[in-house]
């Protein structure tokens, strides 16, 4: 009986990969010839791979849960961090821990109306253990003693005023801290932080020389009091600066209660957990690791 086209096809194109692998493993290459090998495989190990889930019969599942994934561990700390309590930053009293913690605010100035009072945070952070801190004692004061920075930095300046402001604060275990902070940038482009580009600032130090001579940040400018930003040129006019702010909470999406940011969390961990057929590769390299 002749055997079937595709089997001897098959067998035929595994005897050419291997006559391919010992004609590579005893060919001294150039450099530009290794590249281009190496980029080969790489397109022979996706094609493969897309052939076999194509006729695999069995799929794969929509979503596959890993609670090791970095991905998922900042979901899950940063929503922690959102089940716990606020409370006024004006008298928090010091606590052990390092970890994440978000600062809202609820008061009457025009430039925070669309977050004022909601649960957007205007600014999220993190603050990092001693190395090699394994308890939450041997973590210090790390995260009050951050927002006790960000207390005194708000009681100094113009234009908001300290009993206007909330926090939320969770010491979290060695590491993940990062994660979580990520997650909650990413989530809610917290008009103070860094990362979003417009009134960043507040975490700005000036007992460096090279500080002070630096142009005045954007917070300084709309919250004027820090006396070594006083003489510092501005980077950008106030006006411009809340026409930046205005835009950002056009364009961003805003959490007025914690179901929307809840809701936000659940598509969040559907989608970091959802299965790309191209993982599947990885997750069979784990296991032979584990086995």
């Amino acid at each position: 009986m002749a055997r079937k086209p595709e089997l001897q096809k098959a067998d035929e194109t595994a005897a050419a990969l291997g006559q391919f692998a010992e004609m590579v493993q005893d060919t001294e290459m150039t450099a530009p010839s290794r590249k281009r090998v190496l980029a080969t495989i790489a397109e022979m190990k996706d094609a493969l791979h897309t052939l076999e889930r194509s006729i695999d019969p069995v799929r794969l599942p929509a979503a596959f849960f890993d609670p090791s994934e970095p991905r998922l561990i900042g979901h899950f700390v940063a929503l922690a961090l959102l089940s716990q309590e606020r409370n006024p930053l004006e008298s928090i009293a010091p606590f052990y821990g390092a970890g994440v913690y978000a600062i809202y605010y609820t008061g009457p100035a025009d430039i925070y109306a669309p977050i004022s009072g909601t649960e957007t945070p205007i600014y999220v952070g993190k603050a990092d253990p001693p190395t090699g801190a394994k308890t939450v004692v041997e973590q210090e004061t790390k995260l009050f003693a951050r927002l006790s920075e960000h207390r005194k930095n708000i009681e100094k300046v113009q234009g908001i005023n300290l009993r206007d402001f909330e926090c939320r604060a969770l010491a979290v275990q060695s590491g993940y801290q990062a994660a979580a902070e990520n997650h909650l940038i990413r989530l809610f482009w917290p008009i103070w932080n860094n990362e979003t580009k417009i009134l960043f600032g507040i975490g700005k130090h000036g007992d460096a020389a090279t500080t002070r001579a630096n142009n005045k940040s954007p917070w300084d400018t709309m919250h004027p009091g820090r006396k070594w930003a006083a003489g510092n040129p501005e980077a950008k006019s106030a006006d411009d600066i809340r026409t930046d702010v205005a835009e950002h909470f056009r364009t961003k999406p805003m959490f007025r209660t914690t179901e929307d940011v809840f809701r936000a969390f659940a598509q969040g961990i559907r989608q970091a957990d959802r299965l790309d057929p191209d993982d599947e590769t990885e997750m069979d390299d784990e296991a032979d690791e584990i086995r």
